[in-house]
This record gives structure tokens, C-alpha cells and sequence, in this order.
């Protein structure tokens, strides 16, 4: 079973370029620690610098130091930012402060829990809301606890913080403990599980490779309610976790760059074109998939990219 938005392309999981210049960057791009978000920031590098002759600089942070960065002016895009994950970040910098800038073109994706192929296979899972039961959790016991374990994303993301929310939503926080851990360990995990014939739970989404890799199987959960979904994030409110409730499915997301709103005066070529980039679900899955499942260095990756998708381009320029 798959998303019906989910692809058999990917992500990638290489190491971004940060500079380490002496002299100030034109252009600086935040780079947040996941795949997608990685690729596209090292293809407006080169756009940029090619183009219109900037020195541009990828430099990493989460979504909320890169927003508070774009409001500054020490960094000025975030190239992929998840919709409604970020609707807090967006709504103060884009709607409150209007310090920062949102391109109306979104790259669809999706977000859910799944298990591998083998996994439902041998445990007889298919619904999220099984997790509850302490039996089928102590079926993804590793360490012998008595409780499951699954992964709900890295620290930083905000998907994280609302998997924690429908954990709890759902009572799978009772019988499951729930790993935040950066992304490439825990797919490193699910290879293992695959390998090892071991049953293993974790968060998944597009676009990511990890669905052109291994067969995997996205747990059924009721329908998106936008009534039933009420996610409150830790920085808007302490007691966040208390006072929010998700027991449905996600939404589906859509994935926008974000840009200073003082880029439009300060360099309006740069705006510009930032505000007419467009891609789609299939152009960052393949993007994604080079880097990471056939290894291609991210910035050689990304100059031929743009070289070979000229006409593309061309259009963001105009």
C-alpha cells in the first residue's frame, strides 16, 4: 500500500556546504536536517550564483532559527517549508511581523506512520490506533521492556512535536516509547529491520527514498478532520502538549519556500525569482534520489540539474 501522493523516488542525505568566508554572502539559505529541504537549497545556490552573480551561502538551522534569521536579516530563504507543520513560524513572520515572504507554489507531500511489508505481515497490523493494544505493542519490543518503540521524527521537526500530540491523541503513548533521533540513524534502523527480518514502526513522508527502497506499508488511521485537529506548538504554549488533540490522519502538506520580505528591496532580482520557483512532488523525489540512494555529491549534483533544466529555470527568471 502506498500514499496516493507517494512515490517510488527520494530524498537525499548528504552533507551541506556551509562557507566559511571571511566576507558577509549576499544571499544566505537556512538549511534545516532533512533531505528534501538539503537538495533544493544547494539548486538555488547555484541558480542563484549562476544567474545573477551572487555569492550565496547555505548555512544550517531548524525552522525556527532560520525564520528568526529571515526576520533579522542574517539569513534570508528557507527553502522548504511544510504547511500546516510551520503554520506558527508562518503565521507570525508572514501574516503578524510581515518580515518574511511565502511563494505561492507548494510541493505537495505526505505524512503518516508505516511499517515495513515483513513487519505487517508477521505482527497483523494495519491501523494505527492497534498500537494501544499492549500485545500487538510488545510485537515491536526490542529491548524487552514490555513496551514498543517507534520513531516519531528528530528533535527539531514540528511533525515531531505533533506525532507526540497523536500518540497521546490515539493512547499509543502508553504502550509505545516514542524515539526522536536524527533521520539516518533511524533509517539506518529500518534497514536493519528489513535485513534482520525484525519488526519496526517509524514516521514516514514524501518525498523520501525510503519508499523506493524497501516495501512499506502506511498504517490506516480516520480520515483528516480539520474539527478533530487542534495543535497547539511548545512555542506558543507551555502546557502545548495538554491542550492539543489530533486522533485523525494528516492533512495533506504542502511544501513552500520562504524568503525576507527585505529581499524586494534590497535585491529585487532575487525576490523575484524566488517568488516564481516552482517544482513538484516528482521533481524533488528525483532530485532527492541522487544524492542519497546513488550517492552524487549535492553541489555537483545540483549544477547539472540546473544546467539540464534550463527551460525550467528560464521560467523562474522571467
Amino acid at each position: 500500500m502506498k500514499f496516493g501522493k507517494f512515490l517510488a523516488g527520494a530524498c537525499f542525505a548528504s552533507a551541506m556546504v556551509v562557507s566559511t568566508t571571511a566576507q558577509a554572502a549576499d544571499i544566505v539559505i537556512g538549511v534545516p536536517n532533512w533531505p528534501s529541504v538539503k537538495v533544493t537549497a544547494h539548486v538555488l545556490k547555484v541558480v542563484l550564483e549562476e544567474n545573477l552573480g551572487l555569492d550565496v551561502e547555505l548555512q544550517t538551522g531548524n525552522n525556527a532559527v532560520v525564520f528568526e534569521a529571515m526576520d533579522s536579516g542574517s539569513m534570508h530563504v528557507h527553502p522548504e517549508v511544510w504547511m500546516p507543520n510551520q503554520v506558527n513560524l508562518h503565521d507570525t513572520f508572514v501574516k503578524d511581523k510581515a518580515t518574511v515572504k511565502m511563494n505561492p507554489n507548494g510541493v505537495a507531500g505526505d505524512q503518516a506512520m508505516c511499517v515495513t511489508k515483513g513487519t505487517a505481515e508477521r505482527t497483523g497490523i494495519v491501523n494505527l490506533q492497534d498500537l494501544t493494544d499492549p500485545d500487538m505493542a510488545k510485537k515491536f519490543d526490542s529491548d524487552g521492556d514490555g513496551k514498543g518503540e517507534i520513531w516519531i521524527g528528530a528533535a527539531g521537526w514540528a511533525s515531531t512535536n505533533i506525532e507526540k500530540i497523536r500518540a497521546k491523541s490515539y493512547g499509543y503513548d502508553q504502550t509505545m516509547k516514542l524515539k526522536e533521533m536524527d533521520e539516518t540513524l533511524a533509517l539506518a534502523e529500518v534497514d536493519n529491520a528489513v535485513s534482520q527480518k525484525a519488526n519496526i514502526a517509524f514516521f514516514c513522508y514524501t518525498p523520501h527514498h525510503m519508499f523506493a527502497l524497501h516495501e512499506l506499508v502506511i498504517l490506516k488511521e480516520p480520515a483528516y478532520d480539520e474539527s478533530k485537529w487542534k495543535v497547539i506548538q511548545p512555542t506558543d504554549d507551555p502546557e502545548w502538549l495538554e491542550k492539543s488533540d489530533a486522533p485523525v490522519a494528516w492533512n495533506t502538506a504542502y511544501l513552500h519556500i520562504h524568503y525576507a520580505a527585505a529581499l524586494e528591496k534590497d535585491q529585487p532580482a532575487v525576490a523575484a525569482m524566488l517568488s516564481k520557483v516552482k517544482l513538484n512532488t516528482d521533481v524533488v523525489s528525483a532530485m532527492t534520489f541522487a544524492l542519497v540512494v546513488e550517492k552524487q555529491d549535492a553541489a555537483e549534483f545540483a549544477k547539472k540539474w540546473v544546467a539540464d533544466n534550463a527551460s525550467l529555470i528560464d521560467s523562474w527568471l522571467q
